[in-house]
């Protein structure tokens, strides 16, 4: 049982959502086309990351808790995360964006994107020597200053305001995969590459990569869904 660790995370991770996704209130389900061509070219940028790092020694995972097959160097687990992760993001900030009117947080985006980009500056200057903090903050400032000054995107705020949301299920399933309730974790890190501030057994640097992987979702979910309606009507 040990071994589906992994995989069972996975699992509970994207299965309610699936299943509503069916919903007649929600039908998002008519979104799928969208979602997995935005979630592959996500995937294929933080997969190469995950490559590289699990090649470097950055982390490395615990073969026991997974099945035992290996791509590239990573648990076939670790691939579906790529994809089962960001359904259950995209799907709830679909849910939220639907029903609820979240255009208030959108007055936040010069706060957001300034005071990120201040702090994430500072801590990859002071931490350079720590791999995982440096790429973490560098690659979530270039996404940020992308989304903010290039695609000019003005739904930062209530696309942060939802991340904030869903750390409420990211804790408990990043929480496991990290050791959290179980033995030993499924994902290891070397303690040189990170700053070691945690919640619970988490990296804080994991919070940030997911913020960023996260609006990567959303931007390119949103512009297949825009150019797809455009095209049906």
């Amino acid at each position: 049982m040990q071994s589906y660790t992994y995989l069972l995370v996975n699992f509970f991770t994207i299965i309610i959502c699936l299943i509503a996704s069916f919903d007649k209130r929600i039908q998002f389900y008519k979104y799928f086309g969208d979602f997995l061509l935005s979630s592959t070219i996500v995937a294929v940028l933080y997969i190469l990351w995950d490559v590289w790092f699990t090649k470097m020694g950055v982390w490395w995972f615990d073969r026991n808790y997974t099945l035992g097959i290996v791509i590239a160097g990573l648990p076939l687990e670790e691939w579906l995360f790529f994809w089962c992760i960001p359904f259950a993001c995209v799907f709830t900030y679909f849910c939220l964006e639907k029903f609820f009117d979240l255009g208030w947080a959108n007055s936040l985006n010069n706060l957001i994107v300034f005071t990120s980009s201040v702090v994430l500056v500072v801590i990859a200057f002071l931490h350079y020597q720590k791999t995982y903090t440096l790429i973490t903050a560098l690659v979530t400032l270039c996404v940020l200053i992308f989304l903010h000054f290039i695609a000019k995107k003005e739904w930062i705020g209530q696309a942060s305001f939802v991340f904030f949301v869903l750390l409420l299920g990211f804790i408990p399933v990043n929480g496991v995969l990290t050791g959290t309730c179980i033995e030993s974790p499924v994902v290891n890190y070397n303690p040189g590459d990170f700053l070691g501030i945690k919640i619970l057994t988490i990296p804080i640097e994991d919070v940030v990569y997911g913020y960023s992987q996260f609006l990567l979702n959303i931007y390119f979910f949103k512009l297949f869904q825009k150019q797809n309606y455009q095209y049906a009507n």
